[in-house]
């Protein structure tokens, strides 16, 4: 399909696109009861795409830089390992049978853990799903890069709430927030932040 706007051409195109998306937002509200070989296609998947090349950086420094004191109390890590990654996976950006991964304008250099972290994120109200993916993933997850990917993961989801989306995650961020660093989060508007 294309079309012509304002001198530009536009084109887009879809490829064996074979069914709805896990949910029709990024949020998981029910446990959608996927399959044992998903989980295990999905980790494979995160796997390869992680070796591929990457030069384009998701999550800039500086952005990471003004999150951590702002939404999590803490200083930003001096160095954040990275690799690539999808940049954006959370349920609406996944099909269930067979397994898809959606919606590709973010990837790039992650840091590690943070693709995995997203979808963790993006499940605290259904915690047997959180729980799989924390089991799933924990040999990244567990580690002190995988600590940053969770962090970074956590403060942005922080900022999509102060910024009026997702209210019911607010709590479960708080606390995952305070398990992981010891500190409480600061509550309360930050202007002027830019993913």
């Amino acid at each position: 399909m294309g079309w012509t706007k304002d001198d530009w051409f536009y084109q887009a195109d879809v490829f064996d696109f074979t069914g709805p998306a896990v949910s029709s937002t990024p949020g998981l509200h029910a446990d959608p009861g996927l399959e044992d070989n998903w989980w295990s296609d999905l980790k494979n998947a995160l796997a390869g795409i992680a070796t591929a090349p990457g030069t384009k950086i998701t999550l800039r420094p500086t952005w990471i830089e003004q999150v951590f004191p702002t939404y999590l109390g803490i200083p930003a890590p001096a160095n954040i390992e990275r690799v690539t990654g999808h940049g954006d996976l959370q349920w609406a950006n996944l099909t269930a049978e067979p397994l898809m991964i959606l919606d590709w304008e973010r990837w790039g250099l992650v840091p590690v853990g943070y693709d995995p972290a997203v979808l963790w994120v993006s499940s605290l109200l259904v915690p047997a799903v959180a729980d799989r993916i924390r089991a799933e993933f924990s040999d990244i997850l567990d580690t002190p890069a995988g600590r940053i990917g969770q962090l970074v993961a956590l403060a942005e989801m922080l900022q999509a709430v102060d910024r009026g989306y997702y209210p019911e995650l607010a709590p479960h961020l708080v606390d995952q927030a305070r398990e992981l660093t010891g500190v409480t989060p600061p509550q309360g508007p930050a202007p002027g932040l830019v993913r």
